[in-house]
């Protein structure tokens, strides 16, 4: 059995770390290139960056950033926001990035998965959602979770594992933040229904969260923010407990 992964999420805005409730409230976490490090140390599996305003803001993901970040990390490294070509995934993977998350400009051209998959390779290709359930089902939101579209989650997540995606970071914005629990149901109906890694994030506030989110959820990992970024959860503890709960982890 492959072993669960444990993923830090640095969320950047104006070049610090930020975290909110439900994508807004933002409150600032402290420096990237500080906390990218600390997690590396503590044992982190990867590293998750997402230039939150990126797209909003049409401009590119901070690479300098990226850069000063990789320096400090022996773990895999993904990062997202803004990218809307094969040259822009160039720059970060020159700059350090080991993945790259899209999620916005794959919906708007849903080519843009399988060129990036065919130039390199699914492994690289991460596909963001960041979903909502509005009482009837979950649905695609873009722009750092600022636009609704009428695309079903699932029906896309689908169809970009067809195009090449090498793997899913499914976001709850109805948990995102509240650290009530993970979008259990929705990760396990999404897991179950495809053959590669989906990552879950939004909810998580407490160590049986994560418990739950890999026994329940069927998730391959779990990503979370605030609790790492404010000690609440230390990662080495963390991954000693889920030890004791029987879930594979790397220690």
């Amino acid at each position: 059995m492959l072993t669960k992964r444990i993923i830090p999420c640095l969320d950047i805005k104006d070049g610090r770390t930020v975290k909110g409730v439900n994508f807004v409230d933002l409150r600032d976490a402290g420096d990237p290139v500080e906390l990218g490090a600390a997690y590396a140390k503590q044992g982190a599996d990867e590293l998750v960056f997402l230039d939150i305003t990126a797209t909003v803001e049409r401009r590119r993901t901070l690479s300098e950033l990226v850069k000063k970040i990789a320096l400090h990390l022996n773990i895999p490294f993904t990062v997202g926001g803004g990218i809307k070509s094969i040259n822009d995934v160039s720059v970060l993977l020159n700059n350090g990035a080991d993945k790259i998350s899209i999620n916005t400009a794959a919906v708007k051209r849903p080519e843009l998965i399988d060129e990036l998959a065919q130039n390199f390779g699914s492994q690289c290709v991460v596909l963001a959602v960041d979903t909502r359930f509005d009482g009837s089902d979950w649905f695609v939101y873009l722009n750092g979770g600022r636009t609704p579209t009428e695309i079903k989650s699932y029906d896309w997540i689908l169809e970009v594992q067809e195009r090449g995606a090498g793997e899913i970071l499914l976001t709850s914005m109805n948990h995102d933040g509240t650290k009530n629990g993970f979008a259990v149901d929705l990760t396990k109906r999404i897991s179950e229904a495809v053959n590669i890694p989906v990552i879950a994030s939004g909810g998580a506030g407490k160590k049986e969260h994560f418990t739950e989110i890999f026994t329940k959820g069927k998730a391959d990992a779990a990503l979370a923010a605030s609790i790492f970024h404010f000690g609440e959860i230390p990662i080495p503890e963390l991954k000693q407990y889920l030890k004791k709960q029987s879930i594979p982890i790397r220690l």
